[in-house]
């Protein structure tokens, strides 16, 4: 069996790659260390009784840390550019005291449509009834039409009537002269 067991080695592992703020982070890092080691050995034991310079030190070296460990946890170009989404709108809480209940209420895009189409459907409506849209046009020629084909309709009815009621009379003169003979 190989050398690492089944799954090979350490070269099959995925490469890590430092981004260029790691690599300022360490290299400051290292002459900080640099400098603090020149000033034990310049100062000896004069720098140790100094507690001031110990503090800022350790506070250094945790900043240090803090900041390694920031740039660690970015990926990718973060680390290189700062982006800000400009299309995320911060939420901000509201107090009860600035809740406008009283003032006019947002309607959602369905409500608003279908009232458009409510008052669309009204302003058709009296435009038909007034006689001034193409279907209400159409319609009035329609029935101007139909009423005059109703007119002749009774005119020829009332003719019709006419010849019968005289074509009666005729024949009942007929009967009764023939009867008087």
């Amino acid at each position: 069996m190989p050398k690492g067991g089944r799954k090979g080695g350490h070269k099959g592992r995925a490469r890590q790659y430092t981004s260029p703020e790691e690599i300022d982070a360490q290299l400051q890092a290292e002459k900080q260390k640099a400098r603090e080691e020149e000033e034990q050995k310049e100062g000896g034991d004069g720098a140790a009784g100094d507690p001031k310079k110990e503090k800022k030190s350790l506070d250094s070296d945790e900043s240090e840390d803090e900041e390694d460990d920031y740039q660690q946890k970015r990926k990718g170009v973060e680390g290189l550019i700062d982006i800000e989404n400009p299309n995320r709108v911060a939420q901000t809480t509201k107090k009860v005291t600035q809740l406008d209940l009283d003032g006019p209420k947002e309607l959602s895009r369905r409500e608003r449509e279908e009232i458009e189409k409510q008052k669309a459907k009204e302003r058709y409506m009296k435009m038909h009834l007034a006689g001034k849209t193409e279907q209400a046009k159409a319609d009035l020629a329609r029935l101007a039409i139909i009423r005059k084909q109703r007119e002749e309709a009774a005119r020829k009815k009332e003719e019709e009537r006419k010849a019968k009621d005289d074509a009666t009379l005729s024949g009942k003169r007929m009967q009764s002269l023939s009867l008087n003979k």
